[in-house]
């Protein structure tokens, strides 16, 4: 048994058997012809506004910004970490269509955001007062075992390749490496998403 979530049918469950729940959160159509969408148990058959509604009374403060400029597969990645994670928000830097098939339609229960260019990004992070740091292994960047991640901040991340742009990491507040230990140069961008969304949860979230 995979501990690591809830244990569930993979395509989901079929009509819901008479009598129907009335509450408002639940969809008829759900009900009707079956949930096949991938949601907790506790979701089932709610309609997606439902859902959202009921993550943001538990989300938590931190928010995630990918670059967009190459149409990047592993946005989606990216995304479903941040869904998984139930962050506050997620912005998207460059153009507004993003390859979203890694996302697995986890973007639905997000609060998605787009920003034309760095400096728009900027400018709204600095209004909300809110640190900006980009993850990247370039030089200048701190390890992330060593840091402590702004418990009010947003974590950037570039495309895969070039990684974060200049014009990024110049409004940064400081950079955050994750160390690595073989022969390849870096680790996937999604997958450091995630490792780096969990390294903030444990200092502002599961250690309290």
């Amino acid at each position: 048994m995979n501990a690591m979530h809830e244990v569930s049918d993979p395509v989901g469950v079929g009509p819901h058997p008479q009598p129907w729940p009335t509450d408002e959160k639940y969809d008829p159509t759900l009900l009707e012809q079956g949930d096949t969408r991938n949601v907790l148990d506790r979701y089932r058959y709610w309609k997606n506004e439902a859902i959202v509604a009921d993550l943001d009374e538990h989300r938590s403060p931190l928010h995630i910004a990918i670059e967009n400029w190459q149409h990047d597969f592993n946005i989606g990645t990216i995304v479903r970490n941040a869904n998984a994670f139930n962050v506050e928000a997620v912005h998207i830097i460059g153009k507004r269509q993003w390859n979203k098939r890694g996302a697995m339609v986890t973007n639905r229960y997000l609060h998605v955001l787009h920003h034309t260019s760095v400096a728009a990004f900027a400018q709204l992070m600095q209004k909300e007062e809110r640190e900006i740091v980009a993850v990247d292994n370039l030089e200048g960047a701190v390890p992330l075992s060593k840091t402590q991640l702004p418990e009010k901040c947003v974590l950037v991340f570039g495309g895969e390749g070039p990684g974060v742009s200049e014009a990024l990491q110049s409004t940064a507040k400081k950079m955050v490496a994750i160390e690595q230990f073989g022969s390849t140069r870096s680790v996937n961008v999604g997958v450091a998403s995630g490792i780096v969304m969990y390294a903030w949860l444990q200092q502002h979230v599961l250690s309290k």
